[in-house]
């Protein structure tokens, strides 16, 4: 590492799951199964979503796009963490932790703007029926993917520009299963004070605003379509059942270790592991489960690949 910011740590120790050996075997296999069903099942979405010709709405194109960022935002934390459970030594090169961190930041903060697109389709999907094709448009999609990188971008650079001149002299322990960015500071041989606020605010309060934007947003759905139908209550609140379980699960970890992250508790590990590996598995199981049209879709496209095999 560049040693003209004072740094003398060259790798930081994760400390990971405490506990025996047997322990750390069967969180191993339990987190491999979890981390495959989770790439399995987001790349399904995707090429369901990419060739089925019957999930070209608005909805599904979010959705698989969804599926590409939970099975990147997995990837980033979980073949590092499962690898240190069967590891004596926990350690990764400190800009193997910056790079695992900028990671982290773009793809949660990208799908934060894309949870807010979904939010919007579903309202005029189900508050202007009539004029979804025209507002829901090529170009306004393209924009929201456009919006979602960028935020996701300027979000993660903005806190690592200031992470990557810190100069870390020792000790070099993360008491987590990840590099996390609070941790991560914490371990900097100066005052932190500054740079601890500039991350509340912008991951945690971002994390809380969004969320809290989120819930408002469904709430006028449902009162709008009480307003105008109450036989339409049932169907809306079916239809966005599953949006609010994803937004709960994703920004609840989240707001919980950045809101107020510099006062670690016993659950830090816990919460972790939820909105890196439990999460993006469930993704793909809510709304496949509980969508009988992608349902539908996965099915016809296995058959479409079971004939053309057989002809060869």
């Amino acid at each position: 590492m560049d040693l003209k910011n004072g740094s003398v740590v060259t790798e930081f120790i994760l400390l990971g799951f405490s506990g025996q050996r047997e322990f750390h075997i069967f969180f191993f296999v339990t987190f491999l199964l979890i981390y495959s069903a989770t790439v399995w099942g987001n790349i399904l979405i995707m090429v369901t979503v990419k060739f089925s010709s019957t999930l070209h709405s608005p909805m599904y194109f979010l959705l698989g796009n969804l599926s590409f960022l939970d099975m990147c935002l997995s990837t980033v934390t979980t073949p590092k963490m499962i690898t240190d459970l069967l590891s004596e030594h926990k350690t990764i090169s400190v800009w193997g932790c910056m790079t695992q961190m900028f990671f982290m930041h773009l793809f949660g903060g990208a799908e934060m703007t894309l949870l807010i697109a979904m939010a919007f389709d579903r309202y005029v999907a189900i508050c202007k029926p009539l004029h979804y094709r025209t507002i829901m448009s090529h170009r306004l999609l393209s924009g929201f993917m456009i919006l979602s990188w960028t935020i996701g971008f300027v979000h993660t650079m903005s806190q690592m520009v200031l992470t990557v001149n810190l100069p870390f002299c020792g000790p070099n322990v993360i008491d987590n299963i990840f590099c996390d960015l609070p941790l991560v500071i914490q371990l900097a041989c100066m005052d932190t004070y500054t740079m601890e606020f500039f991350v509340i605010a912008d991951s945690g309060l971002l994390s809380l605003i969004c969320f809290i934007l989120l819930l408002v947003s469904y709430t006028v759905i449902l009162i709008t379509v009480q307003q105008r139908s109450s036989g339409g209550l049932n169907k809306a609140l079916s239809t966005l059942s599953a949006h609010i379980i994803v937004v709960t699960l994703f920004f609840g970890p989240c707001i919980f270790i950045y809101a107020w992250p510099f006062n670690s508790f016993a659950g830090n590990k816990v919460l972790a592991v939820f909105y890196t590996i439990i999460t993006p598995l469930l993704n793909p199981v809510i709304y496949t489960l509980r969508n009988q049209k992608m349902q539908g879709a996965m099915r016809k496209l296995w058959f479409q690949r079971v004939i053309s095999t057989q002809k060869f």
